[in-house]
């Protein structure tokens, strides 16, 4: 089986794709999901999907949607209820936990490929860090889990791998210009710039691919619609880096050499910055 949560949630099974329609049980098989190889408590499980006001028969319920989980594996796999209880969809004490060796996950292909590129950068190899944050983000099919209803424990893991393409974004865009990629990736820092309106790393990326690029009015238009967004937004100027940034643009300096994310020079980032989720 393939699973994927870098988009719609999906299931896939010899080129066919499947998934529950109802919302909680996605809800249920995305909790699983994400922590695949982790026993993910009952509370857990109950709290994404009541919040705090759960009904009496919540417990019950719960274990009914186990049980058409592991129907649809059963169907879809040809193994019986039984034998997917006991190699897939597995009951431990205080908990539910989805095997990993049931299939394979689109999250985890994307964390390897973001470590590999994070190396290659550390050790100077700037194609292969390209080749593979690109093939990492190309993995992303839309915001993460973005059908799936959730709840409170749901929402903090769908943050994390939003913030987690974020930085892997950043990573690759610093390496692009460096190359001396700058029209190439104005199209996607165009757009990232007005879905994250006070992220000043995309933004002095995004200035400072303008201004490579001959567009120096625009990168000053970029800087100020950030610093207008920060100050009416949460009472901040734009930090040093950005400022700098907006002197070099004022100065037409091409010579200046900022640092957005990377450098050839390693980097300690922890894994959670990548979306590694923590057991419970």
């Amino acid at each position: 089986m393939e699973f994927g949560v870098l988009g719609p949630l999906y299931v896939q099974v010899d080129g066919e794709t499947t998934a529950p329609s109802a919302p909680k049980l996605r809800n249920v098989l995305a909790m699983l999901l994400v922590h695949t190889g982790q026993v993910v408590p009952v509370p857990s499980l109950v709290r994404d999907l009541w919040d705090d006001d759960p009904p009496v028969s919540g417990l019950t319920t719960l274990q009914t949607y186990i049980l058409n989980l592991r129907k649809m594996f059963s169907a879809v796999t040809g193994l019986t209820t039984d034998e997917v209880a006991r190699d897939i969809l597995v009951t431990r004490a205080g908990g539910y936990v989805l095997a990993a060796e049931a299939g394979t996950l689109d999250l985890h292909r994307y964390r390897r490929l973001v470590t590999a590129g994070r190396e290659a950068l550390v050790r100077g190899d700037d194609a292969a860090g390209v080749r593979d944050l690109n093939e990492a983000l190309l993995m992303w099919r839309g915001p993460a889990l973005v059908d799936v209803p959730a709840g409170r424990v749901l929402e903090s893991r769908r943050r994390q791998l939003e913030e987690s393409r974020l930085a892997a974004f950043e990573y690759l865009v610093d390496v692009e210009l460096r190359l001396g990629m700058y029209r190439e990736v104005l199209a996607e820092l165009a757009a990232l710039t007005v879905e994250n309106p006070l992220h000043e790393g995309l933004h002095g990326q995004y200035m400072w691919a303008l201004h490579l690029s001959g567009r120096r009015a625009q990168a000053l238009q970029v800087f100020h619609r950030l610093r207008g967004a920060l100050v009416a937004g949460l009472g901040l100027e734009p930090g040093p880096q950005v400022q700098r940034l907006h002197r070099a643009v004022l100065n037409a300096d091409t010579d200046f050499e900022p640092r957005f994310a990377v450098g050839r020079a390693p980097v300690a980032v922890p894994a959670s910055a990548f979306g590694g989720a923590r057991p419970y």
